[in-house]
Parts: C-alpha cells; structure tokens; sequence
C-alpha cells in the first residue's frame, strides 16, 4: 500500500523508518521530510500545516493511509479535511486534539471526567493571573504556569517563588513570549514525583496502551535550565510497575477516552499522557494529540510488529483484534541539539560522521532538523538536530552505545545532555535484574 508520513522531525523520521520495514508498505512519501527520510521516502515539498494541499496530493496519487506526526496540522484539521475526502488517516480529529491544543479545555476536561491531575485556576487576562498568584502563600510555590495554546514543547514555567511567577505571567500574557498561545494561562500547583510518559492507541472506543517510556524536558544536565520539546528518552521506564502500569490505563486512558466519546470528539490515534508519580497516586500533567518527539526514537524501535498494521487497525475500529510483540532490549536516545536552543540558535552547520555513528551495532540515527545543501553534505536546520538511539540488551549497554555514536558526529555548534538514562543504569545495577519492575503493554516481549 502506499503510505504518507506528514512532518519533517525527528518523530517522523521513526515512523517512516518503522514503515519502510513493512511488507505491506510498497510506496512511501514524506511531506515534507528531512535528510534522513529522505534516504526511506519520496520527499514532497508541501508542508505540513498545508492540509488541503496534502489533502490534494493524497487524493491524486490514491494514498493507502497516512501518518500524522506533529501537533500543527492536526489542530487545523488535517483529520477531518482526509476523512471528507474518503482517505484514511491516523490522526485526531480537530475536536480531539483540543486536548492538546488547549490546556485549559485539557484541564477542565479532567476535572469533569475525574482524572487525576493537579488543582489549577484557568484566567484569561495578566491581571486575573496576577490576582490568583497574590491568593497563593509562599508555602504555595513553586508553582507552574502553563500557556494555554501551543509553544513547541516549551509554554510551561515553573516558578519558585511570587517574583519569578509574576515575571513569567507577564513574559507569557504581556510580552508575548509564546504568542497567541498566551492568551490564557493555568496556574497550578507543583506536584513532586517522578515523571513519565505513557501512550496509547485508540480507534475511537479501545484502549490499546504502548510500553512505557521516560524523556528528559529540561535543556541542561541534572534537569536545569528551560524546558525543550525533549533531550533524550529511554524505554522501558524503571519507575513503573505493573500495578501502576494498569492503573493509569484504568484511571487516565480509559476515562479519557470514553470522556472524549460522550464529548463528541471520539478519539482515533495516538494519545499521550505525561504523568507524574506522586506519593498520593499517578496524576496527568499533559496530554498531547501524538507521538512524543523524541520518545518515539526509543517507542518504535523497541515494536517488533508491524507498524502499519497497528496503525491501521486503528484507524479501521478494529484495535481489539491486534496483538503487538515488543522487543525485550532496552532503548535510549540522546538529542544533538543546536547550542542555544531552546532560544536563538545558529543552523545551516555542515554535520560529519553520520554514516559511521549509524554503522555502529544497535545504533540508529534519526534526523530532526537536517537538510541537504546544494553541493551535498547534509547541514542542521534546527534547534534539534538529531536523535541518536541505540538498542541493547541493558540500559548500560544502549547507553554507552548512543552515547558513543554521539561523539563520532559533528557540527560546529553541537550540544547535548550527558546525563540521559542514568538513572535506568543505576537503576539496573541496584536491582540486578534490569528493569523488573517496568510494565510492558499488552501482549509479550520477546
């Protein structure tokens, strides 16, 4: 069949990479890809907020199904613009992704269906903002703050103290620092915990969870610094067991779909849910309409099924006749990033060692922002770069692979964290068994 991948990022340079590896996929395309798809896919230069015109190219070449990677289109609609024209899509509707796209609906939306999450106030101007921060004592900080619409990963502050909250408030609802997206804000409170990122499918009335994962926000070592769309994952989480695995599907996943459901947004695709561990139980965070980026760099490459397939069981309600293999190995990616980034960054850097990183047993290279320059070497063109991932029997293992394809690759301006999945190492030595306690999905590992 023939497939089209919608994105140029790194998440999407997984999907068509885990595609690619189908047999029922026969013709791949990627709208608008990068350097890296482009080595698995036919490339079209049409973006991917265009969905009409993507709309069109999919009709004219007769499109199978295709694949929605990032947030943008599906706030525009790109769902339902396909399923009007009888084309097959893997995407939430416009109505659906509303719980992405914005952050009050999202939290409004849990307070009605009982999902647990984080007490909040929603205000919609810097001066109600600032009034809810006055109510709050100092033993109420820190607290977080949330733009309500979307910021690439990066509208949440969170603030120590009542100066540095009212600085944000005014960043985000006076000067504008992300946008339309601040024109409302959330102020909730801080939950302490840990923090991982669960996943699962659904085709609008099943619950299909995918194994579990963990990606690190923060720009810097230690989880210092500003958040970013995401600087390195590993999976399985090591701070998940079974029992609380079936308890975010019961308490979160199930819920929000059959929420969504009696909404009248019923749900089809993929949903995320960033969930805190607290002492007093998993609460949400976020839900994002999507494959995260870059926990899709160690989610696809740990599934040994066939992708297409899952993905169109969705699609065609039929997710409750599907089994899914996992591999046992553990995944780690690492992100090189820009230097600067998440703020001004410099790009069109020329990127050496990238065919002898992706040599390496275990390893792959996924391009997040890369392009090729007229002469031939490829060039960043982003604030992430790359996503280096390696597949390994241990967390060690993967760990000391990606990292050390990471230092055979080079650009002039390259930074990355040096600390992602420690913790799963140290984790694996203290039990001597390597992630037992981490929840797989239904069906086995092997």
């Amino acid at each position: 069949m023939k497939v089209l991948v919608v994105g140029g990022g790194g998440r999407e340079h997984a999907l068509a990479w885990k595609l690619r590896q189908s047999p029922l996929v026969s013709e791949l395309y990627a709208a608008p890809g990068n350097a890296g798809i482009a080595a698995l896919a036919d490339c079209v230069p049409i973006d991917s907020s265009s969905t009409v015109e993507l709309g069109d190219f999919a009709e004219k070449v007769r499109m199978d199904l295709t694949v929605v990677g990032p947030e943008i289109p599906l706030t525009l609609g790109i769902a339902d613009e396909f399923e009007k024209r009888g084309l097959k899509v893997f995407a939430a509707s416009q109505a659906a992704s509303e719980i992405e796209s914005s952050k009050v609906f999202a939290k409004e939306f849990m307070a009605r269906h009982e999902i647990p999450t984080a007490p909040f106030t929603s205000c919609a101007s810097h001066e109600e903002a600032l009034a809810t921060l006055k109510k709050r004592k100092k033993t109420d900080y820190p607290v977080v703050l949330k733009a309500d619409g979307l910021a690439a990963g990066k509208g949440v502050v969170i603030a120590d103290s009542a100066a540095d909250a009212e600085g944000a408030v005014a960043d985000i609802m006076k000067r504008r620092k992300f946008g339309t997206a601040g024109d409302r804000l959330i102020v909730e409170d801080f939950l302490r915990g840990r923090e991982v990122s669960f996943f699962a499918l659904s085709d609008g009335e099943f619950v299909f969870p995918l194994v579990t994962c963990q990606d690190y926000k923060r720009i810097g070592d230690a989880n210092r610094g500003p958040n970013t769309g995401g600087m390195g994952a590993f999976s399985p989480s090591v701070h998940v067991s079974q029992e609380i695995f079936e308890q975010v599907v019961e308490e979160v996943f199930v819920p929000a779909i059959r929420g969504m459901d009696r909404e009248g947004r019923t749900y089809r695709g993929v949903l995320y849910a960033g969930i805190m561990l607290t002492e007093q139980g998993p609460k949400v965070l976020e839900f994002n309409a999507r494959f995260g980026d870059p926990e899709a760099q160690v989610l696809l490459p740990r599934l040994k099924s066939d992708l297409a397939e899952l993905l169109l069981a969705s699609v065609e309600k039929r997710l409750d006749k599907i089994d899914v293999l996992w591999h046992r190995d553990r995944a780690v990616c690492v992100v090189m990033a820009s230097e600067g980034y998440p703020e001004s960054y410099q790009t069109d850097r020329p990127i050496d060692g990238l065919d002898k990183a992706g040599a390496m047993p275990g390893v792959t290279v996924f391009h997040a922002g890369t392009k090729r320059s007229e002469n031939g070497p490829i060039l960043s063109s982003g604030g992430r770069v790359l996503g280096v991932t390696a597949l390994a029997a241990s967390f060690d293992q993967a760990r000391s692979a990606a990292y050390k394809a990471v230092e055979s690759i080079h650009f002039s301006n390259r930074y990355f964290r040096k600390d992602i999945a420690q913790e799963a190492v140290a984790f694996e030595h203290r039990s001597h068994a390597g992630s037992a306690s981490a929840a797989s999905a239904r069906g086995a590992e092997s």
